[in-house]
């Protein structure tokens, strides 16, 4: 059973061993894709295999669609190279459910891929002649936030991007500059519409997109280096739209034990790579069963109906206000929680977490008691039911191999939106006080301790990836366990609003904040002191 086009002609053995395989003439499909593409996505990783591609191969089962997606990788192009087409870019999605059982699905819908590289004339030429189609209704992203980025940790501007602002959308070297010179060569085919679609889980995710573009805009026109109706073009809402979403989908990194059972099956060629730029890739991806999508509905090219898959399209306003519930209170703050002292007290999932008593009580004092009362329902989703969802469903699902290792990731930029954003609805309320808010100072102290990189056994271990590392780290540098935390030091950091959301210092938390550090640093087994002596 090899995932290819030639090992999956026979459909029997693969069925007999539970797939769920495509049920639409591929070869057809291909080809009105080639032909006419509706659908690009950038970032070809995880999420965007177990979500966005299977809720289209179950349109194009369902005889909704009869066009397949084209994805294209502009960060690691051996993603690409390495799995995408050698499989004939079909994947494998297991869903993972807190039940214990699991589906498994071929995905077929994926039925072109390409490298974002302008340096490659026959890749960029194909993406070119795929913008130029007046059938292009959609160009979505899943990139992470830093890459919507055009500056680095300094706040100077990557020198990447300066080449492209001086260079012209010619020979484009940054990820946004290369996706921006194919928006112009769009303009230049007749200024067709498109949505530019941010899916990336981070806040007004739309308008992080259309920041980026519109800088190239800005420069391109400023040195005379395109037309000058670029920016206009890039402005017109009824031209180019970057709608707002709200996304939401477990997709941890393939886990060892899905590759077992899939190995049983009979599945052969499962081995994953892990490219030069550290990216791990398989033939599969897991994650679990919960997914949401909700879109604002601004597609001035049109769409099918992808709510019949179910993506949730809505106006502006009410994504704004289900992405701060999730964002802001019902599911990311509490991922933090965990990641940070999942770390701290050596966890490696989290799941095994949620058996943890006072990790569970942390997370349900800062979702139910501190960040609830301040949340606004949405309206097509309940914020209590959600919660209720999260901690008592997703999280506790020991199936779901994610750890806290993989979410600490990017922390520093992930701690304003997470948790300032209560701080900030406390500080607005005329019935609330900030004085109230015990825990969320108390997981600031943590991550905190949580940069010391030892665990509460007095062990070390590594931090996960963070542009802000570098940085803060220097003011925890001469902590010690058994010594004391200086507010002095930790000033510049207290007070970063970037980091927090707020200054810790204006907003009166500060002291409580060095107060529950030195309290996780006075020796071993300290953090787990204080959880109990706090939470509890």
């Amino acid at each position: 059973m090899e995932l290819n086009e030639q090992g999956l002609k026979d459909r029997a053995v693969w069925e007999a061993a539970g797939f769920s395989l495509p049920k639409f003439d591929r070869e057809r499909v291909m080809e009105n894709t080639k032909e006419n593409p509706f659908w690009i996505h950038f970032g070809a990783g995880n999420i965007f295999r177990a979500f966005q591609a299977n809720v289209v191969q179950n349109l194009l089962n369902d005889g909704e669609l009869d066009k397949g997606l084209v994805v294209a990788e502009g960060f690691d192009y051996e993603i690409i190279e390495r799995m995408y087409r050698p499989h004939d870019n079909y994947g494998i999605a297991v869903t993972l459910k807190a039940d214990g059982t699991i589906d498994k699905t071929v995905v077929g819908s994926v039925v072109e891929s390409c490298i974002l590289d302008a340096e490659n004339d026959r890749e960029y030429g194909r993406l070119k002649e795929i913008f130029g189609k007046d059938s292009l209704q959609i160009a979505s992203f899943t990139i992470t936030e830093k890459g919507y980025s055009l500056v680095d940790g300094k706040g100077e501007v990557i020198p990447d991007v300066a080449a492209d602002y001086s260079a012209g959308p010619g020979k484009t070297k940054s990820y946004i500059g290369k996706v921006a010179a194919l928006l112009y060569f769009r303009y230049m085919a007749g200024a067709k519409p498109i949505a530019m679609v941010s899916m990336d889980n981070c806040s007004h995710n739309g308008d992080k997109l259309y920041a980026a573009i519109n800088a190239f805009a800005e420069k391109w026109v400023e040195n005379s280096l395109v037309d000058a109706g670029f920016k206009t073009y890039i402005c017109d809402k009824t031209k180019v739209s970057f709608p707002w979403t709200m996304i939401d989908k477990i997709t941890p990194r393939p886990d060892a034990s899905v590759e077992k059972i899939l190995r049983e099956d009979g599945v052969e060629g499962l081995e994953s790579v892990i490219t030069t730029k550290n990216t791990y890739v398989a033939p599969f991806v897991n994650a679990e069963e919960c997914e949401y999508l909700v879109i604002e509905d601004a597609f001035p090219n049109g769409r099918p109906k992808l709510e019949k898959g179910g993506f949730i399209f809505t106006g502006r306003k009410t994504v704004d206000k289900v992405e701060k519930m999730k964002v802001c209170t019902c599911l990311n703050p509490l991922h933090s929680c965990l990641a940070i002292f999942g770390c701290i007290l050596g966890y490696q999932k989290i799941s095994e977490e949620m058996k943890d008593v006072e990790l569970k009580k942390l997370i349900e004092t800062v979702g139910y008691r501190e960040g609830l009362p301040v949340v606004t329902n949405p309206g097509i989703l309940d914020p209590k039911e959600f919660i209720d969802k999260v901690i008592n469903v997703r999280f506790p699902n020991p199936f779901m191999p994610d750890t806290p290792q993989r979410i600490a990731t990017d922390t520093s930029q992930k701690l304003a939106i997470r948790f300032g954003e209560t701080i900030k609805a406390y500080q607005a309320s005329y019935d609330k006080d900030v004085k109230d808010l015990k825990m969320i100072p108390f997981v600031f102290a943590g991550w905190l301790r949580y940069l010391m990189g030892i665990d509460d056994a007095g062990r070390t271990y590594e931090l996960s990836p963070d542009p802000q590392l570098d940085t803060v780290s220097t003011y925890v540098s001469n902590l010690k366990l058994g010594g004391s935390a200086d507010g002095e030091t930790l000033k510049p950091i207290l007070e970063n609003d970037k980091i927090f959301g707020v200054n810790l210092y204006d907003a009166g938390m500060a002291e409580m904040v060095v107060g529950y550090l030195n309290e996780m640093i006075a020796g071993v087994g300290a953090v787990r002191a204080t959880l109990k002596k706090y939470v509890l």
